[in-house]
């Protein structure tokens, strides 16, 4: 009998859970009408009331109010928004932008895009964990700084930044401060109040939610200049039909998600990086506990490379991934461990193995056995591998 595959690329796309399925249903097929049609008919009105509904989940587990959060079509879009909208609105005010050098291409592609156009950026830096420093934050912001934006959670190696100081710095300069929070909604405590953030992205398919929705957090009071033009929904910040069937299973998976659904997940995840790292030459990349991410692992196998890895445990029914999902397309070493200060070989060599409440243990010792065998099978054919044997360098 062939065994059921085992997806550990979770930090990418999550299952969506049956209750969020259930909870769209209707809204493709019975509430069929768009939100803004609330002043012509029935229909309209309901549908407009399941979009408040979910407006007001989603905001109430942030810390936010309903009118403070609009929804998007996913984090990337939310993110341009917050970044280009932000830039725009702002112009006279500066031109100066500072981001992290670990950031997902969401973040980074639209700050090069405001390079092009005139604007500023600075790239911080990162320790060997991941962690930007809060005083290098503090000497990077100038007169014409007009946005910070680091994230929440790093999506390649699960560093939990100190958003709460970081925001602050920039509460304290006047800066606008915002944050890729696609992978803290649900798995971790996150209040936009505690928090001074001003902006902040969200996407559906992170918690177990669909794809193809995510959400803006803006404070009340900032400005930004609108992206998309045609019509005047989400506040007049975002133009175009709402997704409701969307909405409405991203709010459903904001309910399904609670504490001890991450607590469980991080059990799992200690589990499966004290398995790994029984392997030869293993080493984890980015830090550990509670500054990690509970989802997340990254191990890097010396003499193996990663993508030999990632195909063989495919060919075994087990997904997982080197580099970050947006990445994996240019077979280029980790944007991210090489910020960090690692080798490009050890970038090279590391495997991103994340997880959900789906998972098991059982899993997870298949896995840890796989890749105990794949990573034997390539480093015998490994050049490196057979010199240092050999006793050379």
């Amino acid at each position: 009998m062939e065994q059921k595959r085992i997806y550990l690329d979770n930090a990418a796309s999550t299952q969506v859970a049956p209750e969020v399925v259930e909870a769209m249903l209707p809204y493709f097929t019975e509430h069929c009408a768009v939100a803004s049609s609330q002043f012509s008919h029935t229909p309209g009105i309901m549908v407009k009331e399941a979009l408040d509904r979910a407006r007001a989940v989603i905001a109430a587990r942030i810390g936010a109010k309903p009118e403070e959060f609009i929804f998007t079509s996913g984090g990337t879009e939310a993110s341009n928004l917050a970044i280009k909208g932000a830039a725009y609105a702002n112009r006279k005010k500066g031109n100066h932008i500072i981001t992290s050098k670990i950031e997902q291409l969401s973040v980074l592609q639209p700050c090069r895009s405001l390079e092009k156009e005139g604007f500023s950026v600075t790239y911080l830096n990162v320790d060997r964990e991941g962690f930007v420093d809060p005083d290098e934050l503090k000497r990077a912001i100038r007169p014409e700084t007009i946005l910070v934006t680091i994230q929440t959670v790093n999506q390649e190696v699960g560093t939990i930044q100190n958003i709460k100081e970081l925001g602050r710095i920039c509460r304290e300069r006047g800066v606008l401060f915002h944050t890729d929070a696609e992978l803290a909604l649900g798995w971790l405590p996150f209040d936009v109040e505690e928090a001074n953030i001003d902006l902040a992205s969200f996407s559906g398919h992170k918690l177990h939610g669909p794809k193809g929705i995510g959400g803006l957090f803006v404070r009340e009071g900032v400005k930004l200049k609108r992206l998309l033009d045609g019509g005047y929904n989400e506040f007049e910040l975002r133009a175009g039909t709402e997704n409701v069937p969307g909405a409405v299973g991203f709010a459903k998976a904001v309910e399904l998600f609670k504490p001890e659904d991450s607590q469980y997940v991080q059990e799992l995840r200690d589990y499966l990086i004290e398995g790994l790292l029984q392997i030869e030459d293993a080493e984890l990349n980015g830090p550990r506990g509670e500054r990690r991410h509970p989802g997340n692992v990254n191990i890097s196998f010396a003499f193996a490379e990663g993508e030999s890895i990632v195909l063989h445990l495919d060919m075994k029914g087990i997904a997982v991934i080197t580099g970050s999902a947006c990445f994996s397309r240019a077979l280029e070493p980790s944007h991210v461990l090489l910020a960090m200060g690692y080798s490009h070989e050890r970038a090279h060599s590391s495997i991103r193995y994340t997880l959900s409440r789906y998972n098991t243990r059982e899993e997870l010792d298949r896995t840890v056995e796989a890749t105990r065998e794949v990573v034997e099978q390539l480093r015998r054919i490994s050049p490196l591998k057979q010199e240092r044997r050999r006793g050379g360098r």
